[in-house]
């Protein structure tokens, strides 16, 4: 875990340029998972000569976003933006079965960055990054609620301040999961690593929602958050399919 004295320095340098959580930041890894693809493959005929049905697909993603989810996740939790200049989106988590992908909960309302959505997110841009990334870091403010992602807890997520509009930021990092979007897998969300560069952003994290827009990350309920980062497992590699609802029908 990251000392105190580091954790805040990190947090008050990340102030100054684009990240999560609207107003602070930590700094994060790109990567969108490499990926085979995984478009629906033709019905084959079972020994029986019947036509067994394709296994089911995420909904709401079109062939050229199905081709980038890597082959090994398991679990995915889809972001779908209400437009590309929107700050409003839902969250839904689903998980890969025999069948297909199921949805392993309900639909969460959420917000994203001020100005919407971008495939070429940028420092300071207010956009949120179109994209599937993995999933593999967390931590908070609170305690690690028994997650099984490694989980750096410390005062480097406490926020102050206000949002876009007006509303108020404490508590907004109480729960964090990373998304690898320009910052190295592995390590606190609070590593600035940034291996595209400062001038592609950082610190894009799902995180509490503060009932406003944020300055490029995806906010949920506290609540909300807990069930993910008590759902997700590692083992099943997830990843997060994150943008516009048009983008991602591509």
């Amino acid at each position: 875990m990251i000392g105190h004295i580091r954790a805040a320095a990190l947090l008050a340098a990340s102030l100054l340029l684009t990240g999560c959580g609207d107003g602070a930041a930590a700094i994060s890894d790109h990567g969108p998972a490499a990926a085979p693809p995984t478009s629906a493959l033709p019905p084959s005929p079972s020994p029986d000569g019947s036509v067994e049905a394709a296994p089911r697909q995420l909904p709401g993603l079109g062939p050229k976003t199905l081709a980038q989810v890597p082959s090994r996740a398991r679990q995915a939790v889809v972001v779908t933006g209400r437009g590309r200049d929107s700050s409003l989106s839902t969250v839904v988590l689903y998980e890969r079965t025999a069948a297909g992908w199921e949805a392993a909960g309900a639909r969460w309302p959420a917000h994203n960055a001020l100005k919407g959505w971008s495939d070429h997110h940028r420092a300071g841009d207010l956009r949120s990054p179109i994209g599937i990334y993995t999933l593999s870091d967390a931590g908070g403010r609170l305690r690690d609620p028994g997650t099984r992602l490694p989980y750096d807890h410390g005062s480097g997520f406490t926020v102050t301040g206000t949002g876009f509009e007006g509303e108020p930021l404490a508590g907004s990092f109480d729960y964090v999961i990373a998304i690898n979007y320009n910052r190295e897998p592995g390590t606190t969300p609070l590593d600035w690593t940034r291996p595209l560069g400062a001038g592609r952003g950082g610190g894009i994290w799902l995180h509490v929602d503060h009932d406003g827009p944020t300055q490029g990350c995806v906010s949920i309920a506290r609540k909300h958050m807990k069930e993910l980062l008590l759902a997700l497992d590692p083992d099943l590699h997830p990843v997060v399919v994150m943008g516009d609802a048009k983008s991602l029908a591509r």
